[in-house]
């Protein structure tokens, strides 16, 4: 059987989805997060624990420490190994995540980018920090680039340097660079994303952090940062992000709560927007009342696989 990918937003019950889905055909879970790599980083980015996992073989987390940087060439290593090492044991490889360019990656290979050198990332991030610095990146993108400046939201402090250093370290716009992408949008394997109703989703979103704060996140992200610490990627993620600002005196913890549920509900506009440009995504429309079960037989029976 060929290998499924099952995306959807933040906390739209992929993980109970996808181990139902395993059990149904006979798989196991391959991790599609950039921030489940993370060792430690657990209550933030609802890793799934042990009960969780239901029994079900998960792949592809907890593969670094937080002050390690992680590329999605990386994940593209790791991810052909763990799935040759899941066809080989005779079991279905199951993509369940978040993350729209890894998963863009996996099914079309990377971008053909030259590789950023170090100095334009690190000035980058100096000129990003200085009063009044982000404004400035901001408007030397939309100048520079104005195609990925459109598609990417102001406050998306992570790819808007991102596509700075492209411009300045290879002289040509990121959007230019993913024009190889342009004419590759249809998938060509089974994909099911999970789609809620806007509303009850962004409930979801804030019982989840509140969750996430009363099982001590702020504790876990304090013993990392006074641990071995965040690198540049980790400590980017949602919710660290904001928590460190408030850990740092640079606000208070309701406004990082606020910030951090703010981000969250814009990352899920965004994906949503992203996956509606490939027309073969099977759109499984899905509520609390849904058990896993009842929604892995929908993905089963709109993306046409046999279990």
């Amino acid at each position: 059987m060929t290998r499924l990918f099952l995306l959807g937003p933040t906390a739209s019950g992929k993980t109970a989805a996808g181990v139902a889905l395993a059990r149904r055909v006979g798989g196991e879970v391959l991790s599609l997060d950039s921030m489940l790599v993370y060792r430690g980083m657990d209550l933030g980015t609802a890793k799934p624990d042990a009960v969780e996992r239901g029994g079900v073989p998960h792949h592809l987390i907890d593969l670094v420490d937080p002050r390690e940087p992680f590329s999605v060439a990386r994940y593209l290593e790791a991810a052909r190994a763990a799935e040759a090492a899941v066809r080989a044991r005779g079991r279905v490889p199951i993509y369940v995540g978040g993350t729209t360019m890894w998963f863009k990656a996996l099914v079309h290979g990377l971008l053909d980018v030259p590789p950023v050198p170090d100095a334009v990332r690190a000035a980058l991030e100096q000129e990003a920090a200085d009063a009044g610095g982000e404004e400035r990146l901001r408007a030397e993108l939309e100048r520079g680039d104005p195609e990925a400046a459109a598609r990417i939201h102001p406050a998306d402090r992570q790819r808007t340097l991102r596509a700075l250093e492209v411009l300045r370290a290879t002289g040509r716009p990121l959007s230019a660079w993913q024009e190889q992408w342009g004419t590759r949008d249809r998938i060509g394997e089974p994909t099911a994303v999970l789609r809620w109703e806007r509303a009850v989703l962004h409930g979801r979103i804030e019982a989840r952090f509140a969750a996430m704060l009363e099982a001590g996140l702020l504790e876990e992200i304090r013993g990392i940062r006074d641990g071995d610490g965040f690198g540049p990627t980790a400590r980017k993620a949602i919710g660290y992000r904001q928590l460190l600002a408030h850990l740092d005196g640079a606000c208070t913890l309701d406004e990082a709560v606020a910030e951090a549920v703010r981000a969250t509900k814009v990352l899920v506009r965004r994906q949503t927007t992203w996956l509606r440009a490939f027309p073969d995504v099977s759109w499984i429309d899905v509520d609390a009342d849904d058990p896993p079960e009842s929604v892995a037989e929908q993905i089963l029976a709109r993306t046409g696989v046999d279990a």
